[in-house]
């Protein structure tokens, strides 16, 4: 792939992730989005249907999970790093959705504010943020050692 088309496709790429943040009202069933823009420490869980809640947050999460493993073969073409980044993208998953539904479930205000950055690690591309930066480092470390 010549540089020209990898940068396209980057800017496609992430074009989509902002995309999803910009129309997240009009594309997902989620009460919370307007509960932690206010004073959410002070003010009731708002009322919410449990089920859609947690289908359109999974959906959400596979989205954007399918768009950075795009981001991370475009920009590595390694298909051992999109192997691992599965695994651990299905790993957060499976651990931040049953904190997340514990938290919907069980709401109390002094979990809050735990609540609103589990939640932040599931809607938002958090762990592409993260694995950037892992696997270049790894890749810069490891040309140096050859």
């Amino acid at each position: 792939m010549n540089n020209p088309t990898k940068y396209i496709l980057l800017i496609v790429l992430f074009g989509l992730l902002i995309l999803i943040r910009v129309f997240e009202d009009d594309l997902f069933y989620d009460p919370y989005l307007t509960f932690f823009q206010n004073d959410y420490l002070y003010i009731d869980s708002p009322r919410r249907e449990i089920f859609k809640v947690a289908i359109f947050t999974a959906f959400r999460y596979i989205l954007n999970t399918v768009i950075s493993l795009g981001i991370l073969y475009v920009v590595f073409k390694d298909k051992s790093i999109i192997k691992f980044s599965v695994f651990i993208y299905t790993l957060a998953f499976v651990t931040l959705m049953a904190i997340y539904l514990y938290f919907v479930i069980n709401p109390r205000q002094e979990d809050y504010y735990l609540f609103f950055n589990v939640r932040r690690f599931i809607i938002q591309p958090i762990i592409l943020i993260l694995l950037l930066p892992a696997f270049y480092y790894n890749k810069f470390k490891s040309q140096e050692t050859v």
